[in-house]
């Protein structure tokens, strides 16, 4: 810019300091800009036999319940006339006709329920006839509703990685059972007590023991924490899903740094227009 004589006229610091102004004031909105109600932190989607991609459905959260760890309780061993009075005791307070029979041998069948809380999609395998005898295996992973709960009928010799394996087959899913465990919950003093068990435990006996409500205790199936991720127990297509998730995400990422930098150069250039306009 030159005045009237010809000379050059220095900018007003004021307007040197236009464009980072105009900068820092971009990066603070950035900082507090608020996530919009359709705008995730991170989609999640899966893969099915379609090649098709879904949503999560809404309200599935990954992170797992806010509950209290609780201590093993010893195991009580009951005589067989203790056992015969608490199944009748058992069998009284039962409202849901699921009873528990004794056995002439001493081992006593029932029933559980165990709720599944999976944050990861589960595969389910089927056979599919081709032309004339010939099956073919078809693989389809997906997510599990919320509050999906599985009745099983068992024995007091079944142990937690038995009714695990038995729960995953009934339902045809064919990952390893070695990527879940069950545990225990129950609710006392207004606080959610969970416990992880152990493989060698036996469910039906701690179902007898606590009696019939699921208030005083039920069964929870979880993808089994480790601190490390067991990739081999992961199938293929399960792998291929993670991968076009992670392709996804970070091409959602790169949009968002392109966006956020094409805003930044906007800032700049109508700052730098404000400096440089004649007059």
């Amino acid at each position: 810019m030159r005045r009237p004589d010809g000379a050059l006229r220095r900018p007003a610091p004021a307007a040197l300091a236009a464009p980072a102004a105009a900068a820092e004031d971009l990066d603070q909105q950035h900082e507090q800009r608020v996530q919009q109600p359709g705008e995730e932190e991170s989609e999640e989607f899966f893969f099915t036999a379609r090649t098709s991609f879904f949503r999560r459905p809404p309200g599935k959260s990954r992170a797992a319940p806010q509950d209290v760890q609780k201590e093993r309780e010893p195991h009580v061993y009951l005589s067989k006339e203790e056992v015969k009075e608490k199944i009748q005791s058992y069998n009284s307070s039962v409202t849901d006709k699921l009873k528990m029979t004794l056995n002439a041998n001493g081992i006593y069948t029932g029933f559980i329920k165990v709720q599944m809380e999976l944050c990861r999609p589960i595969t389910v395998q089927s056979s599919q006839s081709q032309g004339g005898c010939a099956l073919s295996n078809k693989e389809t992973a997906f997510y599990l509703p919320d509050g999906c709960v599985n009745t099983l009928h068992i024995s007091s010799t079944n142990t937690v990685r038995e009714v695990i394996e038995a729960l995953l087959k009934k339902f045809f899913v064919a990952d390893n059972p070695a990527k879940f465990a069950l545990y225990k919950r129950c609710h006392k003093e207004d606080q959610v007590y969970t416990c992880k068990l152990s493989d060698r435990e036996h469910p039906l006996y701690l179902r007898l023991v606590a009696g019939p409500k699921t208030e005083m205790l039920s069964f929870v199936l979880r993808e089994h924490e480790t601190g490390e991720v067991m990739w081999e127990a992961f199938s293929i297509p399960e792998l291929q899903n993670f991968l076009r998730i992670l392709d996804k995400e970070e091409n959602d990422q790169l949009q968002i740094l392109k966006n956020r930098y094409a805003a930044y150069r906007g800032k700049l250039e109508e700052a730098l227009r404000g400096v440089l306009k004649p007059g």
